[in-house]
């Protein structure tokens, strides 16, 4: 059953297993999503554990075309965790900005944070997956955040055009109609100097890296990847998918995560 409380002025959506939980989820979404990227993991992991997710400012229907600092994004999933699990540590489920934002929560409230999953996204931008990135993928990831950064910044029916021309080309499986300019903060932010106060993510806790193969570019470099996987409790897991992992190969994804969580 799901409850949804309103924590720092979001809908937080909470599944409660029937008996007690071994560990509370915090699962976090990236562009151009909102909180239902994870009904399907949701409903395979709340028999086990607490499961909560939100949408992020700017993203839900009616939200405002403003943008979000990231101490603001940082300080809401701050106020979530410490509400729904009273200061103990929970798991942080991540894909997309999600993962961006929730690393840098986890660099920051390292007492908060028991484990962490990380869908897609690992040391991007850093110098090791810079350095391994060939000239197009540069031009790709450029090109396509540029893009939605514009986008953010004109708004209006233009923006949202734009928007949606850039997710149909990057074959995003959220629905077009319900994808909008204003969820294009984060780009504008990360391209205007808002950003600067993220470092590559550097898990400090056991975690789970999962990305699917089948992209133009990879979101993380190797030498990261590897030292994931050497750390204790730790796993690296490649799929034959794209971006949207827990979408294209639903039943495996969820396998994988319940084996690693259990």
């Amino acid at each position: 059953m799901t409850r949804t409380d309103t924590i720092a002025g979001r809908a937080v959506l909470i599944d409660e297993p029937a008996g007690a939980a071994s560990d509370t989820l915090v699962l976090l979404h990236g562009w151009p999503d909102t909180a239902a990227l994870w009904d399907g993991t949701v409903a395979a992991l709340s028999a086990r554990f607490r499961c909560v997710r939100f949408t992020w400012p700017g993203f839900a229907p009616d939200d405002a075309d403003r943008a979000p600092t990231l101490d603001d994004l940082v300080q809401l999933l701050h106020q979530v965790v410490l509400t729904v699990a009273g200061g103990q540590p929970v798991t942080l489920v991540l894909h997309d900005w999600g993962c961006v934002f929730g690393y840098h929560f986890a660099r920051l409230h390292p007492q908060l944070v028991r484990r962490v999953v990380g869908v897609d996204i690992g040391d991007a931008g850093s110098p090791a997956h810079v350095a391994g990135l060939n000239l197009k993928a540069k031009l790709g990831i450029a090109v396509y955040q540029l893009w939605l950064a514009l986008a953010w910044k004109w708004g209006g029916t233009l923006g949202d055009g734009m928007a949606r021309q850039m997710a149909a080309a990057l074959r995003v499986p959220a629905p077009a109609a319900a994808i909008r300019a204003r969820m294009g903060h984060p780009y504008w932010r990360a391209w205007t100097g808002g950003y600067r106060a993220l470092r590559p993510f550097e898990p400090a806790v056991p975690m789970l890296f999962v990305y699917g193969r089948r992209k133009p570019f990879l979101f993380h470099s190797a030498a990261w990847a590897a030292r994931v996987a050497a750390r204790a409790g730790s796993r690296v897991l490649e799929m034959k998918t794209g971006h949207w992992v827990m979408v294209d190969a639903p039943d495996e994804f969820q396998r994988a995560l319940a084996d690693w969580l259990g």
